[in-house]
């Protein structure tokens, strides 16, 4: 599934191609996806222009006016395509938005899981989102604060929308090895130093990772260059680039896992 760095990169990608633009139209071929309803979806939007486009979480956010918000959350194979740089319809065309300039801007989604969301208030489908890592606000001493008497598993919390917004599973490896940090380490347990290490890490690979415009997987979404810079995540067995060990797979909360077990042990200190 496509995480902050993958769907940063696409906000600012179609950002320049949207904003100022007017729909003109609205037609989907999947009506599960569209809430509260095509036809509804389709009343509200037409006729609208895009002010801006921007991210939360993993969602791409069109704000709109006359005031409105449409949502798109690309889930495991959603992804934008631009219909004139294709001689023909691309596979798995979804929904297609036309604009005031005659161009259409295309959802295609082989798995169907991706959801298309229309609603007058943004915090009603986003108001329980945690704080975004790479905003101001997201001190230390503010991750100290979403740790402290937390008793969960380090990763499973990290993955928690509610807690902080966008991290996925790669990332959340990745964060995890930059900082020395198992996995399975309790949360409310961190020494004000690995709490501060966890922080940098979370914000630098992040960083990089929109850099590189993401990591490119199978054929849901490609162009991004970071699967060729990852330090632990798809890497099982392979020796690790800072100490040489091979690295391990396990399953932590039900997601595959990925460490380095002597940079990463259970009971180091700080």
């Amino acid at each position: 599934m496509p995480e902050l760095p993958e769907v940063e990169t696409i906000v600012r990608t179609y950002r320049p191609r949207l904003v100022g633009r007017r729909f003109v139209a609205f037609s989907s071929r999947w009506p599960k996806q569209a809430s509260p309803s095509v036809p509804r979806l389709r009343r509200a939007i037409v006729g609208r222009t895009v002010t801006r486009l921007d991210r939360r979480g993993k969602y791409i956010v069109f704000q709109l006016a006359p005031p409105g918000f449409l949502l798109v959350h690309l889930r495991m194979s959603g992804r934008f395509e631009w219909a004139a740089e294709h001689n023909g319809e691309p596979r798995h065309v979804r929904t297609i938005w036309t604009l005031d300039n005659g161009n259409r801007l295309l959802f295609c989604d082989a798995r169907k899981f991706g959801r298309i969301i229309y609603t007058d208030d943004l915090s009603a489908v986003i108001g329980s989102f945690g704080v975004e890592p790479l905003e101001r606000g997201f001190t230390s001493a503010r991750l100290r604060e979403l740790l402290r008497g937390r008793a969960r598993q380090l990763k499973p919390l990290l993955l928690d929308q509610s807690v902080i917004a966008g991290l996925g599973n790669i990332y959340t490896d990745e964060a995890l090895f930059v900082a020395g940090l198992h996995p399975l380490l309790r949360a409310d347990q961190l020494k004000p130093g690995q709490v501060t290490a966890l922080r940098q890490a979370i914000r630098s690979v992040l960083r990089e990772a929109i850099r590189r415009q993401g990591t490119s997987f199978d054929w849901a979404y490609l162009g991004g260059r970071m699967q060729d810079h990852l330090r632990v995540y798809g890497r099982t067995g392979e020796p690790c680039q800072r100490c040489g060990s091979a690295i391990q797979s396990l399953r932590v909360a039900q997601r595959g896992t990925h460490i380095c077990p002597k940079c990463q042990p259970r009971g180091r200190k700080c």
